[in-house]
């Protein structure tokens, strides 16, 4: 370029270079420039590597949802790549208007993340959609909900938050029979423990917001397809309503990635620790978590779970409001946040946030008292934790102690 044709507001292309970047570079250009129409004609139609728009895709998404699809085992034959949303609901979603028609049915489980339950019931019968929600371990009462215009199955491996264990292959089986697309949300469970597309699933969804990021500060989502017809329909879907991700997030979890084997594992371990910890006090009157013999889905988590039961642990104490106040209050050095997947430990109450859009009785069916608490587990030292929930559960003992005075 000549001295006199330059300008401070004209773009410049990187300087060349002998080396590249250790780390992936983060790249926020809504927009890309060909060389000319037939260039930019190659990349639409696939002739050529590249990128026009940011909602269309950017490297950063790429990078992550290679990494992803790598994970859960997409990219082998039969098997298409995943495409990165703008969240986990947004991921969800997306296989809904991707692939429904109008009047078409899905059937769903009923122990759902709070706002996956929302749109279920209240918000996609507004656009044409019915859904049935059945108890997604039992086979047999998923089969009965199924009609002719049942279209879509819809489990979360382990429910958020009672950690109820879907029958995964039971499912896979009847789906299979019965031509249903079978979507499984992986979150809580992750490709470290489970693999859905090794046991029959269509598409696998993850909120990556939560352990696969890891530091509670992206919010992102992934769907992993099956069958290329649907990666087709869902990338068309996720760039015409704008749920794409952004490249500072998507930089952000794959950052997070690098070090999701050592936190799952630490995390893991402290979750089964605490979780024994927990049965020993008084004023727990029970707890769930999936590699305990008397979850009552222990079976299938053995079977499904290979060991791997993951980092989130459940509990109900014998309280009320009151006496989950003053546990929280009592566990101040632990977030009381409505997330999970961070490296520290968060405690959170359903009743009060992901489920608060049900009734006491809709509750109340799924499991969910007042007293009941989500915790994930993070990396902490366990001496640390057990102690810090030995004071926070006692504290939820004397008040409740108190009100029945």
């Amino acid at each position: 370029m000549k001295p006199e044709d330059r300008s401070v507001v004209r773009r410049t292309t990187p300087p060349p270079s002998e080396t590249t970047p250790l780390v992936t570079p983060l790249f926020p250009s809504v927009v890309y420039c060909a060389e000319d129409a037939d260039a930019l004609d190659a990349v639409y139609e696939g002739r050529a590597e590249g990128y026009s728009y940011a909602r269309e895709g950017h490297p950063n998404a790429s990078v992550l949802a290679d990494k992803i699809s790598w994970m859960e085992g997409a990219g082998q034959e039969g098997v298409g790549q995943g495409i990165m949303t703008a969240s986990g609901m947004a991921a969800i979603s997306a296989v809904f208007l991707a692939l429904l028609e109008k009047g078409d049915h899905i059937v769903a489980g009923n122990q759902l993340y709070g706002r996956c339950l929302r749109l279920l019931s209240q918000d996609l019968p507004r656009m044409g959609f019915e859904a049935s929600l059945v108890d997604a371990s039992d086979v047999a009462a998923v089969e009965a909900a199924l009609r002719p215009e049942t279209k879509i199955l819809l489990v979360e491996v382990v429910a958020n938050p009672t950690l109820r264990v879907a029958d995964i292959k039971g499912l896979a089986r009847l789906a299979k029979e019965r031509g249903l697309i079978f979507v499984v949300d992986n979150t809580f469970t992750t490709p470290r423990a489970f693999k859905p597309f090794d046991h029959g699933a269509d598409l696998v969804v993850h909120s990556v917001t939560k352990l696969l990021a890891g530091h509670s500060d992206v919010t992102l989502g992934y769907v992993g397809s099956r069958d290329p017809a649907h990666a087709t329909a869902l990338y068309d879907t996720i760039t015409t309503w704008g749920l794409n991700a952004s490249p500072f997030d998507c930089w952000l979890a794959e950052r997070g990635l690098n070090t999701f084997d050592l936190r799952f594992q630490r995390a893991q371990e402290n979750a089964k620790a605490l979780a024994d910890h927990l049965r020993g006090l008084p004023g727990v009157l029970r707890v769930l978590y999936p590699g305990e013999p008397d979850h009552p889905d222990g079976a299938l988590a053995r079977d499904l779970l290979q060991g791997n039961f993951s980092h989130m642990v459940s509990f109900e104490l014998d309280a009320d409001r009151a006496g989950v106040n003053a546990f929280v209050r009592a566990a101040g050095n632990i977030a009381f946040a409505p997330t999970l997947g961070d490296v520290g430990t968060t405690i959170s109450h359903p009743a009060s946030s992901s489920h608060r859009g049900l009734t006491v009785e809709g509750r109340a069916a799924l499991g969910i008292s007042e007293g009941f608490i989500r915790v994930s587990v993070g990396v902490e030292d366990i001496d640390l934790l057990t102690r810090e929930f030995t004071d926070a559960v006692a504290a939820a003992r004397r008040a409740a102690t108190r009100e029945a005075g």
